[in-house]
């Protein structure tokens, strides 16, 4: 014993060196015995509290005992016998206050659980709860590798008894058998040995002035007492928001918790009050913890505990901490006036609670944390899991964890079919079977950004002389077409495009009425919710519009309901008894979602095949197609829906075809569905698995993380200010620094889900006012076809293979010599689909030469930004240019169309802008309503890339470079192989396409074996893209689309196993043209 305090005596380092020898012995069962009565005659000599507190003082140990039960329970210790040293957290208050937390739970809180504590110190609280509620596991964990070793003495202190015996439990068990404790920083050991916890108890300390460099040294068990006490402390900044509240320990404690935690398993934390009670429980709501306070009370501050940096947090923020002026005080006080009151010789206090608190979706939750710590954890703060209503939380919660898993399982969003993700019409269709017995498939719906442009789509398709439309869907139609008054004979149509939309009441015998009066061509109309019910209303509408041979489309937004259990919907009961009728179709908006009140996406229902297929190629020309991530949140809402129930549990309904006979409505009109017919729109008819999208203007490279990140942060933000969405000033600067155009007081940016629909609203503005739109040959082929769509009125402005098919001063000028009031579109600075590049002083003189004929100019650089082989051509500078040719000549002007997709590489999120520098330019714009403007959470997500790229992030500029060197390599790629295979190649400088000649091929005859037969095609260069598609199952564009004769285009922006399968493909037909 002597010898023992001798050598405890000389330092805290030399009595932690003789326990150590001391647990050794008690770890060895041959001297255990022996080692725990010296403990016992240890502990006899310094039985006194005065004792103890000098044993502490003067051999750097002390030995005494806790009191845990105020009474004495069955079987159970009124007490513990516990060692502590310096090095180590003394228990206090502020652990004594936590355990009486956690005696607020039932005794069953516990039992046959298995249990980790955080920061075990000296591992008391870890025995307690073995001690008293026998759980199957505790492991106490420690940073501090001192506290573990001393941890393990009292351990064997309490599951010994002073002669050294084992003290069994009922269950013939020792507290040796349901504890452990191993060095640990937080939960690491747990999660490195993949230990599933059900329980997790923290008495984590608060830092009140972090320091960075706390950490920075070697832990190990050799290292000086004050730096081992600081690192109990856990003094590093954590890198969570919580930092700045001395909270961020506790926060990372929590969302490694989420990492190992038993779905159904609670943690239960303390929490120093000095924040704020709010503070502290937002900590864990955020996290999508539902929390319980356990237990309160205030504790003494440390009078040696500087609070000096709470003063400044509050100096420089408009946050208060929460003080008292003394234990009885029930005001609380700033940190400024507790500061004061303390140097003043005051004591302050500060509350202390003990929370418990479990996932309140934990599958979903743990998959969005498991996505954070998977290189996203800068955005982890932006992440709010904290909802007032529980229905709010059931919608985001499950779609942030399907966003996550996407982002984390793709690396480039998949092509989708212009009509809608299969997936997302697939669950539709599943919905409407499965809830309502509708019968339907994938096939009978089309997906459109709104319930507006499916509404004009389909009127623009129909082309009808008259329209009734309800008047609640007017409002966003083109204001012609309500102004219009030529409603009376065929004769009084004027012209092919004029369409004349009369507005109609809500209600079905008023709507009959007008239909049987004006006997229109097509009606649109909504039910009102008195007659939403039963089904008489809508088989009135039916019969009567059946009668006069008048196609219907019904809006049924506001009854249709996303819901487990739906009220009762008329419309939907008919149609799950009868088919619907080849001259109506169902519309249905769908808005009415809890998390993002202003997201829409529309579908259209028809059973009638050439509809479907009419209305998919119209979205297609018009919109692009929907955006992805709009069908992604409302495809996960179905899927909720449908995912607990069992497949195929009901049987189909039986329907009865309509036994009326059906007067032949009007057909599509004869223009829109020539163009539709011979526009070269992407394939969809063969299995989508095998083909090779090399006919798309999409980019399948893999999405970079700042992208990732910010579609993630979009999503996951609650309450984003406007300023945070507002993108114009990234914008503008982007377009100043890129093209030289600067703003005005004219100047209007419009934004919408993508270019398509913006140019479309152009050339409907041209068209109004009488124009004539100018594409030089080797245009973007949708843009050439929306236009022919629309009815505009067109020329092909020829270009030369030896400018590489660019617009030239002289070929521009000798085109626009005899043109009524021309539109001139220019695809630069790169061009879509030859990849050549306008520079600065050729765009000056195109400029000035549709300056002189009084033209207005569409630059579209929408295709533009992944410039890899224009050394030299440093973008545009037109201001000067543009503010003298619109001086000399008002009737010019020049309009700015964009996007970022291929400038952001932003894979499947697209955007558009449009620059209008012309007030009467702008006017004439927003009279075509039914623009779908782009969702706030896409303007977030571009505006915190437009910020990154402006801040030149070190990850977004290698990334965007990465990309260029990827598509440089790819186009050389491409260019070899098919100069290889005998195709003239037109040398490309930028953009995601190349266009090529099949010189070898021309002519040639081509066998195309089909399963029974074999087809002969002799190859010209509009069909050798069915040629190849057959033979090869690549998709390309021919000349029919590029307006090049002889010229094909192919992208080259795929996944990368999908282009060496297009070379492959690209290879394979000459071989097979060969034989």
């Amino acid at each position: 014993m002597e010898e023992f305090l001798k050598q405890c005596r000389q330092s805290g380092d030399a009595a932690y060196s003789a326990l150590r020898s001391l647990l050794e012995r008690l770890e060895n069962p041959n001297t255990r015995k022996d080692a725990r009565i010296f403990l016992a005659e240890l502990h006899k000599r310094f039985d006194s509290k005065e004792a103890s507190e000098k044993c502490l003082e003067t051999y750097h140990f002390q030995i005494e005992d806790i009191y845990v039960e105020q009474y004495e329970g069955f079987e159970k210790r009124k007490k513990l016998t516990l060692m502590v040293i310096p090095s180590i957290f003394i228990p206090e208050d502020w652990s004594f206050t936590f355990y009486e937390g956690i005696n607020r739970h039932p005794d069953s809180i516990f039992k046959e659980k298995t249990v980790a504590e955080l920061g075990c110190g000296n591992g008391w609280i870890s025995i307690a709860i073995a001690e008293k509620w026998s759980p199957l596991k505790v492991y106490g964990l420690d940073i501090n590798p001192r506290a573990v070793k001393i941890s393990w003495i009292n351990l064997y202190l309490n599951a010994l008894d002073d002669s050294g015996l084992p003290i069994y439990d009922g269950e013939k068990k020792t507290l040796l058998d349901r504890v452990e404790f191993h060095e640990s920083d937080l939960l690491s050991y747990c999660r490195d040995n993949h230990i599933e916890l059900e329980r997790i108890v923290g008495c984590i300390p608060q830092i009140l002035n972090p320091n960075p460099d706390a950490m920075s040294k070697m832990i190990t068990e050799n290292a000086s007492e004050e730096f081992l006490h600081s690192l109990s402390n856990y003094c590093a900044i954590q890198g969570f928001v919580e930092d700045q509240f001395g909270l961020g320990l506790i926060a990372r404690a929590v969302e490694e918790g989420i990492s190992v935690i038993n779905p159904l398993g609670i943690m239960i934390f303390n929490m120093g009050g000095r924040p704020g009670q709010a503070v502290c429980e937002r900590l864990f709501e955020r996290r999508g913890l539902r929390i319980n306070k356990l237990w309160q009370t205030k504790i003494l501050q440390a009078a040696d505990t500087d609070i000096s940096a709470l003063v400044e947090i509050e100096k420089n923020s408009r946050h208060r901490f929460e003080f008292f002026m003394g234990l009885v005080g029930d005001q609380p006080i700033c940190a400024r006036t507790a500061w004061t009151y303390a140097k003043a010789g005051g004591r302050i206090s500060h509350a202390l609670s003990v929370y418990s608190c479990q996932l309140r979706q934990p599958n979903q939750v743990k998959k969005i944390f498991e996505f954070l710590r998977n290189g996203f954890h800068d955005i982890s703060s932006s992440l709010d899991l904290s909802f007032e209503d529980d229905s709010v939380a059931d919608e985001k919660i499950p779609f942030l964890a399907y966003l996550t898993n996407v982002l984390k399982e793709i690396s480039f969003f998949p092509y989708e079919q212009p009509a809608g993700s299969k997936r997302f019409r697939s669950l539709i269709s599943s919905f409407m079977r499965t809830y309502h017995r509708i019968p339907l498939t994938a096939d009978n719906v089309v997906v459109f950004p709104s319930r507006t442009v499916a509404i004009e789509s389909a009127l623009r398709l129909l082309s009808p002389r008259l329209a009734i439309v309800d008047e609640q869907l007017t409002r966003h139609l083109p204001r012609q077409w309500l102004t219009s008054l030529n409603i009376e004979t065929e004769a009084a149509k004027t012209l092919e495009e004029d369409i004349t939309v009369i507005e109609a009441p809500r209600q079905s015998d008023l709507m009959v009425e007008l239909i049987k009066k004006l006997k229109p061509q097509v009606v649109v109309s909504g039910i009102a919710q008195f007659e939403s019910v039963t089904s008489a209303a809508f088989e009135h509408l039916l019969d009567t519009t059946r009668e006069i041979g008048c196609h219907l489309f019904l809006d049924m937004s506001d009854h249709f309901e996303l819901s487990s259990l739906p009220n009762s919907n008329g419309v939907l009961k008919y149609l799950a008894g009868t088919p619907l009728p080849s001259h109506a179709a169902i519309v249905c908006g769908l808005l009415k979602n809890q998390v993002y009140s202003d997201l829409e996406v529309a579908f259209v229902i028809s059973e009638e095949a050439t509809m479907f297929k009419a209305l998919s190629k119209t979205v297609e020309l018009l919109q692009g197609n929907t955006a992805i991530i709009s069908q992604y949140y409302y495809g996960c809402l179905f899927h909720e829906l449908l995912a607990f129930q069992l497949a195929d549990r009901h049987h189909p309904a039986q329907r009865v075809d309509e036994k009326a006979k059906t007067r032949k409505a009007i057909g599509f009109s004869s223009s829109a569905i020539s163009v539709l017919d011979h526009a070269e729109l992407s394939i969809n008819e063969t299995s989508e698995s095998s083909l090779i999208h090399m006919d798309v203007d999409q980019s399948f490279l893999p999405i970079t993380t700042p992208v990732k990140a910010a579609i993630f942060e979009s999503f996951a933000r609650q309450n984003i200010a406007e300023s945070e969405t507002d993108v114009t000033s990234g914008i503008k600067q982007l377009i100043h620094s890129s093209y030289g155009f600067a703003s005005n007081g004219n100047t209007e940016l419009i934004y919408a889900d993508c270019p398509e629909a913006l140019f479309n609203k152009l050339v409907l503005c041209c068209i109004q006012e009488g124009g004539t739109f100018c594409f030089p040959t080797g245009s973007n082929g949708n843009y050439v076809s929306a236009a022919k769509f629309l009815k505009a009125v067109i020329i092909n402005v020829q270009t030369n293979p030896e400018v590489g098919f660019k617009l030239t001063e002289k070929t521009l000028a000798n085109s626009l010599e005899n043109v009524h009031k021309p539109w001139v579109y220019i695809s630069g600075p790169t061009v879509n689909p030859t990849g050549l590049v306008y520079s600065n002083e050729e765009m000056k003189t195109l400029l000035t030469v549709c300056a002189e004929f009084g033209a207005r100019v569409v630059l579209d650089t929408s295709f533009s930004g992944v410039e890899f082989n224009s050394k030299g051509q440093d973008g545009w500078d037109l201001d000067a240019t543009l503010e003298k040719l619109s001086s000399n000549n008002p009737d010019f002007c020049a309009s700015l169309l964009g996007g970022l997709f291929f400038k952001m590489l932003t894979g499947g999120i697209k955007f558009g802008f449009l620059l209008l520098n012309q007030a009467s330019l702008v006017d004439a714009f927003h009279g075509f309503g039914g623009l779908s403007k782009p969702h706030r959470t896409i303007k977030y997500t571009l505006k915190k890339l437009l910020d990154l790229q402006e801040g030149k992030s070190k990850d977004l500029v290698n990334a965007i470079a990465e990309k260029k060197e990827l598509l440089e390599s790819r186009y050389k790629q491409l260019k070899e192989t098919l100069e290889d295979c005998g195709w003239e190649v037109l040398e490309a400088q930028a953009g995601v396409s190349i266009v090529a000649k099949p010189s070898a091929y021309l002519g040639k005859n081509v066998k195309i074996k089909n399963d029974s037969s074999t087809r002969v095609i002799k190859l010209d260069d509009s069909n050798i893209r069915e040629a190849m598609l057959l033979s090869t199952g690549l998709c390309i564009n021919s000349a029919v689309w590029t307006g090049i004769p002889g010229y094909c285009r192919f992208t080259f922006a795929l996944e990368e196993s999908d282009f060496k399968r297009a070379l492959d493909c690209i290879t394979k037909f000459k071989s097979i043209v060969a034989n």
